[in-house]
């Protein structure tokens, strides 16, 4: 289940960086950047999950109960909240850049200056 998972994972990364070296528009840069930071969530789950495991509260239970790691859950969960505001900050420059220069494809956009 893992092997499979990692392939998964290495297949969307490709896919996502594909899509941002051939992306003509900004907005489609960082959708390729967000499908490609996806790939690392499924990463780290799949490297956090083990085999009929619980959750990770132990109370009640006793000592020999498998659990799954609950570091990469966090590590998860933060790893989204950093996609997030990464993703919003290139949109904002997006959108800076379309209204200063009335396009959004990165080739045009070497004329701006500071």
């Amino acid at each position: 289940m893992h092997f499979l998972a990692y392939g998964v994972a290495a297949w969307i990364f490709c896919i996502g960086i594909y899509g941002a070296i051939v992306s003509r528009n900004l907005i489609q840069l960082a959708i390729s950047l967000t499908v490609t930071q996806s790939s690392t969530y499924i990463l780290l789950l799949a490297i956090g999950y083990r085999n009929h495991a619980t959750a990770p509260v132990f109370k009640g239970f006793e000592n020999r109960t498998k659990g799954v790691d609950p570091v990469v859950q966090a590590l998860t969960l933060t790893d989204i909240v950093v996609s997030v505001t990464v993703i919003a900050l290139i949109l904002a420059l997006a959108l800076d850049a379309h209204k200063d220069a009335d396009t959004v494809d990165p080739d045009e956009l070497v004329s701006l200056h500071g």
